[in-house]
C-alpha cells in the first residue's frame, strides 16, 4: 500500500481554533452508500433512526499541562501529564527533559513541586508530586487544559479551554484529551434525539491516560 496517496491539502485557515457556536452547528459530512452531502451535527436526529444508540464517553479531561522551571536553575520545563501510575505519580512527556536529572525538582507554579523520579530513552519522565494534597487539586491550581499541538501551536491556551474542551456528558477525571466527537452534543440536540426515538449509552474511557 502508498501511504502517500493518502495525503491532502488542508489550508490552516481551515482548522478552526475555538468551537463553533452553537455547538451542534459543527459541519459533518453524511455519507451514504457511494452519496454524500453536506450536514450539521445538529441534523443527527433526521438522518438516524429510531431505535439507534449513540454511545458517549463521560470521561473528563484533566488540566494536564504544566510549566515550569528547575529548582537552582533557570530551565524552563513543560510537562504533559498523560499516564497516572498512583496517587502521587505521573508519567509525563517533557519538553526540555534533557535539562532533568532524577532526583531534580520542578516547580511548576502555585506550590506545586514535583520530583523528577526516573527518566526513558523516550524522553518521559515519571514525576513524584510532593506534599499530601490530592494531585487533581494540584492539577486544577496550577495546570492548563492539554490542548492538541495544531491548536497550541496557533494560540496560547487559556480559561475558557476549561469548558471549550469539556463534553457535556464529562463526569469522571482521567482524560488527558477530549472525546472529540461529543464535543458537538448539546442539550437541545440530545432532546430532539431523544424525542426522535434515537436511544445513548454511556461509558468511561480516559482519552491518551
Amino acid at each position: 500500500m502508498r501511504v502517500d496517496e493518502f495525503d491532502f491539502d488542508l489550508p490552516q485557515e481551515r482548522i478552526a481554533l475555538r468551537p463553533v457556536r452553537p455547538r451542534d452547528a459543527a459541519r459533518m459530512l453524511h455519507v451514504q452508500g457511494r452519496a454524500m452531502a453536506d450536514a450539521t451535527v445538529r441534523d443527527l436526529p433526521r438522518l438516524l433512526s429510531p431505535g439507534d444508540c449513540l454511545v458517549f464517553n463521560d470521561t473528563r479531561v484533566i488540566p494536564a499541562q504544566l510549566e515550569g522551571v528547575k529548582l537552582g536553575g533557570e530551565a524552563r520545563i513543560g510537562a504533559t501529564l498523560h499516564k497516572r501510575i498512583d496517587l502521587r505519580r505521573w508519567q509525563a512527556f517533557v519538553r526540555n527533559a534533557k535539562r532533568l536529572r532524577e532526583g531534580d525538582v520542578v516547580h511548576f507554579g502555585a506550590g506545586v513541586m514535583a520530583d523528577v523520579e526516573s527518566k526513558a530513552d523516550d524522553g518521559s519522565i515519571v514525576f513524584a508530586f510532593q506534599g499530601d494534597e490530592p494531585v487533581e487539586l494540584l492539577l486544577e491550581r496550577a495546570g492548563t487544559m492539554p490542548l492538541p499541538p495544531y491548536i497550541a501551536s496557533k494560540r496560547a491556551i487559556d480559561e475558557a479551554d476549561r469548558e471549550d474542551y469539556q463534553t457535556r456528558f464529562a463526569q469522571k477525571d482521567g482524560a488527558v484529551a477530549a472525546p472529540t466527537a461529543s464535543l458537538h452534543f448539546t442539550d437541545r440536540l440530545m432532546a430532539e434525539l431523544g424525542e426522535a426515538g434515537i436511544e445513548h449509552a454511556m461509558l468511561t474511557l480516559h482519552v491518551g491516560a
